[in-house]
């Protein structure tokens, strides 16, 4: 993938095609055949296509739900690249998974994602009946782009009183935030693939609004106002993440004013919904029993510490397994045809057994 980054990034620049959408064709998966242990079918909820995967063992109760949500930075991914490990799920935990295929960015800016899954997770939770899902046990669950799509629908249902409460929300090397790139994790793993720094913020950029011009002042701090970053400083900070985190090195960053037509293009970085560090107390306090899964050599690592951090002070019950040689997007490398890690499997065995928990 970084290699059609860097192809991507030349066929742009002459003018043959853009660089997201040479990603997409070279990340065309070929989708597995039929599952002996599953039924697999692609529905529509509403206007969001959605893939769910269901058991075919008898039951003589009412299964556990789960939403996924796939990563790909807002821009790439789908419910195919994400078929192995949906698969995996629904068969381990003995699950229903409904895989999300929300529209991506650039060309459905941010909150069309957002909407999508949150429409979805809706009309899945108003049917359980039709699925045989318990639905005091259904889980918001997403990687990378899409941790940030569970935990951003997971804070909007927590305050619907017409829906069951969400049992939990498990959450995958999850970004939840966009105010602070120098953090320290950003600073060691700048560029460890398969999330380098910069990429990591041109993805939040493409979600916001499509274009990326502004991506040095976000990288350096200057694209917040200083007074708006020390009212979240109080959540989005190097001094709330363990000084052992720091030992590979961090720096602290020095604030920087933010140009106001800058500020202007960059200000829906405030809202929950697309940075759910940001929610209030009132919010968090509300929020389910929660799984957060953080690998060391990963920008998004502080990102899932700070969050875990704001569940816990505000009396939510969170597991929190960190991989400690484990690198963004190890999870999906699980089950692969041709490769894996013994770090991804004892994370996503983790994740199952949480699931079981339920």
């Amino acid at each position: 993938i970084l290699f059609a980054f860097e192809q991507g990034k030349i066929l742009e620049k002459i003018g043959i095609c853009s660089e997201i959408n040479f990603v997409r064709y070279m990340q065309g998966v070929r989708t597995p055949g039929a599952d002996q242990k599953l039924f697999i079918k692609d529905l529509c909820f509403g206007n969001v296509p959605v893939r769910i995967y269901q058991p075919k063992a008898p039951t003589s109760s009412q299964r556990r739900g789960v939403m996924f949500f796939h990563g790909g930075g807002w821009t790439l991914g789908s419910v195919d690249t994400h078929e192995n490990l949906c698969r995996l799920l629904a068969r381990e935990s003995d699950s229903v998974v409904v895989s999300v295929g929300y529209r991506l960015a650039p060309e459905h800016k941010y909150p069309a994602a957002y909407e999508d899954c949150l429409n979805a997770a809706i009309h899945f939770m108003r049917n359980t009946e039709h699925y045989g899902v318990d639905p005091a046990r259904i889980s918001v669950c997403g990687d990378s782009a899409g941790g940030n799509l569970a935990a951003a629908v997971s804070q909007t249902l927590a305050g619907r009183s017409d829906l069951p409460k969400l049992r939990a929300q498990i959450l995958i090397y999850p970004g939840l935030q966009a105010l602070d790139f120098n953090l320290p994790s950003y600073q060691q793993n700048r560029g460890v693939p398969l999330l380098f720094r910069e990429r990591a913020a041109f993805f939040a950029l493409q979600y916001l609004n499509g274009d990326a011009s502004h991506i040095e002042e976000v990288l350096e701090g200057s694209h917040i106002p200083v007074d708006i970053k020390l009212n979240y400083m109080k959540w989005v900070s190097a001094d709330n993440i363990p000084e052992k985190f720091k030992a590979r090195g961090y720096k602290p960053h020095v604030l920087l004013d933010c140009p106001t037509a800058v500020y202007e293009t960059m200000k829906r970085f405030c809202e929950p919904s697309l940075c759910p560090l940001l929610a209030e107390d009132a919010v968090i306090q509300q929020l389910p029993e929660s799984f957060i899964l953080t690998c060391e050599y990963d920008v998004l690592r502080d990102d899932g510490l700070l969050y875990k951090k704001r569940l816990e002070d505000n009396g939510v019950r969170v597991t929190w397994y960190h991989l400690e040689d484990g690198f963004h997007g190890i999870i999906s490398f699980s089950n692969s045809d041709w490769m894996s890690f013994s770090s991804g499997e004892r994370g996503l065995n983790n994740i199952v057994n949480f699931l079981k928990s339920l």
